[in-house]
């Protein structure tokens, strides 16, 4: 099976994972189950290890989670929330431990110290939830917020407050201890299996959808406008650790009664200022073997437990040893997930059909016969491409494993019958060369494992185009579900963008599912969503490889929607987040005669009011610092210094950079930032602003 060039197939990974990391963060929706996203993520971090040539700051392997959703109040930290790299099995346990040592003998932590093993472990059990930090202030809850992209978080303190799991002040009594001045507590949001069984049941009753799994219920719970609809949900927390701890003027130093020795210590301290701690899912002071005994009983009972699971979580216990270690990207060195294999089940595969996609991509999907699998009845699984396809020889008629992970559309593994042989099977499937949609011809570009359909006016290609357009984080036109859009476009009313500004009201009131309130309510968020931010009207157009982040780098950085229309693919590259291939998609899409016509007829007689992008503000406004060394505040403090004062943060040297903050032991930067004429400033002079006006 080939995949292209290194280049090529980096590029695919990093929109794939992209894609996926906004259904799953932002979306609370999942499209893949977690063994597939993993996987994917695995291939980009060996592809990147490989071609150090090809980095690139943005790329998801640098990055946790997703940006936050504006609809809710943002929330910065000042300590992030990271990401943990995963393990499947007890062998990459096992080197798990093995790197921990190596890192720790290298910085002469290990032997020789006359201490008990650095490598003795806490492990817990992994809930499947929403993370969460709560920060409470002299004791009183004040704030909450999702982890988001790990700095910024969605503001959820409302919401949060009607879990009754979550508690509204620390007891201050004599048996807990002193309360820190400040002090943030993180854990998991989720939802018992049987809630979240009778919570799908109420909405089947109502004729709403129901939630694929308890983890998306929660999720969804949680980020609500209305912390009414958070209340009538049965929603619990456990809390794992903590962020900052500011013991407050009143505790002299050391600050004695807050100095946690392990990560034991934290937990028995939370549990005695009354969060709720899994002590019953917990094990301390385990060596390896240990910990791989005691995922193998996990995973052995997971399925008695009263809520889903979908792993371990492992911890260094001591915490300065886990200071020691430090963090590597997006994750710590000291902590690892140890995820459970994939539910699978057998079935039969009855009909192969092929779906079209926003972009035009065709993906097959597997019909099966019913078959549960924890629960759920799965009757679709996707086969993902033509490559796949091949490489498993799935074919109508075969008997096949699916795995379901618990997530909304599970995949085909393996075709048992391609591999006992089994006579008499059909033939081997192929992707059409015809749309079956629109009739249009069907291409595969070189290096890319996607067939497109070419038809640019595709009803099915047209339908996902105007969901992206009036997604919340794009035109954020509320009550534009996919069946009413789906019916716009079957109806003639909606056939691109700018016909949603021409709807009225008596043509809606008489579409199946809506009636007269329903077509004022739609009418009226129409209405509010004329006047958009240029990043947001970008983004809604959804150019290829243009995601939320960029389209706002883009619109900051030409000012006007002609100015963007009317850009050079040297302009765009110019800009620091574009390289070659983005700028020539932009190029693309605003030259193509759909990117014209939409664009044009949006804009025509007043459709649409496009706001200026609000400015980065700041005074980092515009520049680029790379940051090398050991500094005197955490890593990731003065990278959100950067950000909050309007600058942006590089992790190579290159020539967009502006300034090298240099710490103690720099490296091999400096010679190379003094090559390229950056300029090379101490933190001292970051901190205090004294580097002037320039490199």
């Amino acid at each position: 099976m080939t995949r292209g060039s290194p280049r090529s197939r980096i590029r695919e990974l990093r929109r794939q994972i992209r894609y996926h990391n906004d259904r799953y963060y932002r979306d609370d929706a999942p499209v893949i189950p977690d063994a597939e996203y993993d996987a994917l993520f695995r291939e980009l971090a060996r592809l990147e290890e490989a071609h150090p040539e090809l980095f690139d700051p943005d790329s998801p392997t640098q990055r946790v989670g997703a940006e936050p959703v504006e609809s809710f109040g943002t929330v910065v930290r000042e300590l992030p929330m990271l990401s943990l790299q995963n393990a499947f099995g007890e062998e990459e346990l096992r080197e798990f431990d093995a790197r921990v040592r190596r890192h720790l003998e290298s910085r002469g932590v290990a032997g020789g110290r006359g201490r008990k093993d650095p490598c003795a472990y806490t492990a817990e059990v992994k809930i499947d939830g929403l993370a969460v930090e709560l920060t409470y202030e002299k004791g009183s809850f004040v704030r909450g917020a999702t982890r988001g992209d790990g700095v910024r978080g969605e503001d959820v303190t409302a919401n949060l407050k009607t879990i009754p799991d979550v508690p509204l002040a620390i007891p201050r009594n004599s048996s807990a201890g002193p309360v820190p001045e400040v002090l943030d507590v993180r854990g998991e949001i989720f939802m018992d299996r049987d809630d979240f069984a009778g919570l799908n049941r109420g909405r089947e009753r109502l004729g709403e959808a129901a939630f694929a799994n308890p983890r998306n219920a929660a999720a969804g719970s949680v980020r609500q406008l209305d912390p009414r609809v958070t209340a009538s949900r049965r929603l619990r927390l456990w809390v794992y650790g903590i962020g900052r701890i500011d013991p407050g003027a009143s505790v002299p130093p050391p600050f004695g009664p807050f100095l946690f020795a392990t990560h034991r210590d934290v937990l028995d301290r939370l549990h005695a200022w009354g969060f709720p701690v899994n002590r019953g899912g917990t094990r301390g002071s385990l060596d390896i073997e240990g910990v791989i005994a005691f995922y193998q009983e996990v995973e052995a009972g997971k399925d008695s437990l009263p809520y889903e699971i979908d792993g371990i979580v492992v911890k260094v216990d001591e915490l300065a040893v886990q200071r020691e270690l430090g963090e590597v990207a997006r994750s710590p060195r000291w902590a690892i997930a140890a995820k459970f294999s994939p539910d699978r089940a057998e079935t039969t595969v009855e009909e192969i059909v092929v779906s079209v996609g926003r972009t035009g991509t065709i993906t097959p999907v597997a019909i099966l016969s019913p078959v549960t699998v924890r629960g759920v009845k799965v009757r679709r699984a996707t086969l993902h491409n033509q490559d796949n396809v091949d490489a498993k020889d799935i074919r109508v008629g075969d008997r096949v494993v699916i795995q379901r992970a618990g997530d909304v559309i599970p995949e085909v593994v393996e075709s048992l019958s391609a591999k006992r042989g089994a006579p008499g099977r059909g033939s081997p499937f192929r992707i059409p060369d015809r749309c079956p949609i629109c009739g249009s011809a069907v291409t595969r570009a070189a290096g890319e494992a996607a067939h497109r359909c070419t038809g640019t006016d595709c009803v099915a290609r047209r339908k996902e185009s105007l969901r992206h357009f009036v997604s919340k984080n794009a035109m954020d036109i509320d009550g534009l579900g996919p069946k009413v859009l789906s019916a716009l476009v079957d109806e003639g009313l909606v056939a691109e963008p700018a016909d949603l500004y021409r709807l009225e009201r008596e043509p809606l009131a008489g579409l199946d599912r809506l009636g007269a309130k329903s077509a004022d309510n739609l009418v009226r968020a129409v209405e509010r969503s004329r006047t958009p931010t240029l990043g947001r009207f970008l983004f809604a157009l959804g150019i290829p490889h243009v995601g939320e982040h960029l389209s706002g780098v883009l619109a900051r950085r030409f000012g006007t929607i002609g100015a963007i229309r009317a850009a050079t693919p040297e302009e765009l590259s110019a800009v620091h987040e574009v390289g070659p291939e983005v700028a020539r998609s932009i190029r693309d899409y605003f030259e193509s005669a759909e990117g014209r016509r939409t664009v044009d007829h949006l804009l025509e007689n007043g459709t649409l009011a496009i706001r200026p992008e609000p400015p980065a503000e700041g005074v980092f406004a515009g520049k680029t610092f790379l940051f090398t060394g050991t500094l005197g505040l955490p890593r990731a403090k003065a990278k959100e210094i950067v950000r909050r004062g309007g600058g942006t943060v590089a992790t190579a040297v290159s020539r967009r950079v502006d300034y090298l903050v240099a710490g103690e032991n720099p490296g091999s930067k400096i010679a190379k930032a003094k090559e390229m004429g950056i300029r090379v400033i101490s933190e001292r002079e970051f901190l205090e602003g004294e580097f002037g006006g320039g490199a």
